[in-house]
């Protein structure tokens, strides 16, 4: 094989996959990775069976003058920033080429550098230039130029050869040999598959022992007897825990068996193969630093901080203590990861950083030895915040903790860690939750204070600091629950020092944080109490650009929208509907908010009957947390009871309920259908409604006492202002009447249908000419468009008038104190 310097990389892969991998599968698309060689299947079913074993990641390039070490660094940002190597079997060799080289180094030369707790990854791989890019380059020359093996493709060719058959090698078909360089991977996936089947108690084993089950199914078939160095063995269908490993200290060998007859324990082991020799068994019991499962990782370090909100933060502690403030102030990150936030400080003699995990501290050490962080060994240590006692801590920085003059001088500044404790596995923000967040020497000290606040970390750091280092500067990263959330009232109520400046910024700016909220960076002083009332923030945009600033305000329990919605609950008499999730107050909830036919449609219901007489603060309710588009800025802000005089304003009250007609999701096949706006003649249906009690409410003289009438509402009605009567339809709007023509319009329509069903809902309307398609986990779901043209244009019409109509309703929403 030959290939020209000048061709073009397309067709380079294409000579290689032909040329030097024709006995191999190199056809796949694998992400970013540019080039990725598996073996060939010679029965596609055994696709299914296991897992993809893969040869080879690499890297291609074209042309001929390409640095191999640069080009190594792209792919492992290319593969870190996807998270690639935990979604796939990592291969045997990492690989970059171009069209006069190719070489190859062995995965598990450069594991661990993917599980640093706080790099970022989010950044873009092909530019050499940057921070991230430099930082890998500095940490791995050595390891590359030491284990990389090189071949030129022109003079190399036999050699190239005899490399690729010797190390590529396939499991077989009996399943994927667990190596070192994949045995994270695995152990990730027996986290997943196999430890929920093993009936331990787990609260009662260390995270970081978890791995010792791991071990004793690791070696369950090789010779290893229980005079074995192993924590825990497996006999036949029973653990046996040899060592004192349980956190409640109970006698050795306690025994666990597994709860589903072996049944998940077989099936996983089907798929892989375990290690054939003792050598390669004691390389991976040499990496145990590294075996610990996701949510611990993510329970010990922060989300990665980005440089541009480093570089802001530092700049905001110097607009309010000084220019000179790290000369006269003491720095302590006491959740530090891999040193990310102290980037940039110049005082080491000033700087602390301790963090839970050894390999993290390392990292730091390596990093303040090659100057990337202006720290010294000995301020650099292991300390679990949350569990560690003070006395512990280094005498230089004891010093100042225990003086109190010096102690009012020192910044904990920090990006906790964002893990909170639940019952379900994964969040909304697809972050998984962990179970143990609430099982710290700080939530049990302080559980009375936390309240709720409790189940998330970043809370237990606040107290700690605030209780027990008082007067000291906190600058930390955190959600804006701790200032608004209904779960953080209790809280707030025992965290009360003053809040001197904040500014926020998209999460999503935070590697690993997809959801949409924003994260804020808060300096406090603990010296002055001072309860949180509001605050007139900063914004920035991802890019870094100021924006208007938001308003932040402090609320107590009883001033939230459910506190309002409560007040009309009943038992379901004459219901005509069920509102559920009324259990939330902020815009992040809002999904959970709708309208159903029957509460028996709900899995888990928070919510309320609707019946006549509380018809409209239900739809006002639905309508004000709707009509408003959720961003990242207002994520976290609250609904709150109304203030303002809206019980007399009976256009913005049926302007709420037009809007709440077609934002339901009432559907016939789950009851009869109660909320048809039209009469049957307008519409000209096939046949009778079952149920007329919207068309009707609408059409008929409801008679006021004011401020509100009793058929509408149930308000104070002891004014002793005359009765008069209204026709709800007559006090439309201009966009809620155009609303109703537009649905009038796409009624009409459906019912020319042959088989229109008179009792159809909007919902109903739509499944008909969208129709569904089943997902990949097997559910029928809606069809997001539709074929017929006439139905597209009409029911585009309709959304366009509800956008205009909550247009219309939104500043109504500000104006009653439904938000502020």
């Amino acid at each position: 094989m030959e290939p020209n310097a000048t061709i073009r990389e397309e067709e380079l892969k294409n000579i290689l996959r032909e040329s030097v991998f024709s006995d191999y599968d190199a056809t796949h698309i694998l992400g970013d990775v540019d080039f990725a060689v598996t073996y060939r299947r010679e029965n596609p079913a055994q696709i299914e069976l296991f897992e993809q074993e893969w040869f080879l990641w690499a890297e291609s390039k074209k042309g001929s003058s390409h640095s191999l070490i640069d080009s190594f660094i792209q792919l492992i940002i290319t593969i870190g920033k996807a998270h690639t190597h935990e979604k796939h079997c990592p291969p045997k060799f990492l690989g970059a080429f171009d069209a006069e080289k190719i070489a190859f180094i062995e995965f598990n030369h450069v594991i661990s550098i993917f599980y640093q707790n706080d790099f970022n990854w989010n950044v873009t791989p092909s530019n050499h230039n940057t921070k991230e890019f430099k930082l890998l380059k500095e940490l791995l020359k050595g390891t590359l130029n030491e284990h990389i093996a090189t071949f030129n493709l022109k003079k190399d060719e036999k050699p190239l050869r005899l490399f690729i058959k010797k190390n590529f090698r396939d499991g077989g078909g009996k399943g994927i040999n667990i190596t070192k360089n994949n045995y994270l991977f695995v152990f990730q996936r027996w986290v997943e598959e196999v430890k929920p089947t093993i009936d331990a108690l787990w609260e009662d084993i260390p995270p970081t022992r978890v791995v010792d089950f791991f071990y004793a199914d690791l070696i369950s078939q090789n010779d290893y007897t229980l005079s074995s160095d192993l924590a825990v063995v497996l006999r036949g269908d029973e653990y046996k825990i040899m060592e004192q490993i349980l956190k409640s200290g109970r006698t050795l060998f306690s025994e666990c068996k597994f709860n589903d007859e072996m049944k998940a324990y077989r099936a996983f082991w089907n798929k892989y193969k375990r290690p054939p020799r003792q050598e390669a068994i004691d390389i991976i019991l040499d990496r145990r630093d590294l075996l610990i499962p996701h949510n611990l990782r993510q329970y010990q370090g922060a989300f990665y901080t980005p440089l541009q909100w480093v570089e802001l933060s530092q700049r905001y502690l110097a607009d309010e203590l000084g220019e000179d403030w790290q000369q006269q102030y003491y720095v302590w990150d006491c959740c530090a990861g891999t040193g990310n936030l102290l980037f940039g400080l110049t005082e080491p003699y000033h700087i602390w950083a301790s963090t839970l995990d050894h390999g993290d501290v390392q990292i730091m050490k390596n990093r303040a030895d090659d100057s990337e962080l202006n720290l010294l060994e000995k301020h650099i240590f292991q300390f679990d915040f949350l569990n560690g006692d003070f006395k512990d801590l280094p005498e230089s920085l004891q010093d100042v903790i225990n003086d109190p003059e010096k102690r009012k001088k020192l910044i904990v500044y920090i990006n906790p860690p964002y893990a909170e404790v639940s019952t379900k596995t994964v969040d909304t923000e697809g972050k998984r939750t962990k179970k143990n967040v609430n099982q710290s020497m700080v939530h049990t000290k302080y559980q009375t204070m936390l309240g709720t606040a409790g189940r998330e970390l970043f809370a237990q750091f606040l107290i700690r600091i605030y209780k027990e280092l008082t007067g000291v500067i906190l600058a930390d990263f955190s959600t804006l629950k701790n200032l608004q959330g209904s779960a953080f009232a209790t809280f707030r109520n025992s965290f009360t020092p003053l809040l001197k400046r904040l500014y926020v910024v998209p999460a999503n700016t935070f590697d690993n944080v997809n959801g949409q909220f924003p994260i804020g960076f808060f300096i406090w002083d603990t010296s002055t109490p001072a309860s949180f009332l509001s605050i007139e923030a900063d914004v920035y945009n991802r890019d870094g650009e100021q924006m208007a600033p938001k308003h932040y305000q402090a609320f107590r329990k009883k001033d939230y929208i459910n506190n309002f919605i409560s007040k009309y609950k009943n038992d379901g008499e004459n219901a005509i509907g069920f509102l559920d999730g009324i259990n939330s107050n902020d815009f992040q909830h809002n999904n959970y908010v709708y309208i159903v036919n029957s509460k028996s449609q709900v899995a888990n219901p928070r919510g309320i009957w609707i019946n006549k007489r509380n018809l409209i603060p239900c739809c006002i309710y639905i309508s004000v947390r709707k009509v408003i588009e959720a961003t990242w800025l207002n994520d976290r802000d609250q609904f709150l009871q109304p203030t303002g005089n809206w019980q007399g304003d009976y256009e913005f009250q049926i302007d709420c309920l037009i809007f709440a007609l077609f934002v339901n999701n009432i559907q016939s096949s789950q009851g009869i259908n109660h909320w048809i706006p039209f009469s049957e003649q307008e519409v000209e249906a096939q046949d009778n409604y079952l149920s007329h009690t919207i068309v009707d409410f609408l059409n008929s003289n409801i008679t006021i006492v004011n401020p509100i009438a009793k058929q509408i509402s149930l308000f104070d009605q002891n004014q002793e202002n005359k009765e008069h009567t209204i026709r709800p339809i007559d006090t439309l709007s201009i966009e809620a009447t155009a609303v109703m023509d537009a649905g009038r319009e796409l009624w009409k329509y459906y019912h020319k249908q042959s088989n229109a069903n008179p009792n159809a809902s909007y919902y109903d309307i739509r499944l008909h000419f969208q129709g569904t398609k089943t997902t990949k986990n097997g559910k029928e779901q809606m069809n997001s468009d539709s074929t017929d043209t006439v139905y597209t244009t009409l029911n585009n019409n309709l959304r366009q008038a509800m956008r205009q109509l909550a247009a219309h309703i939104e500043p109504k929403v500000y104006q009653y104190g439904f938000l502020k």
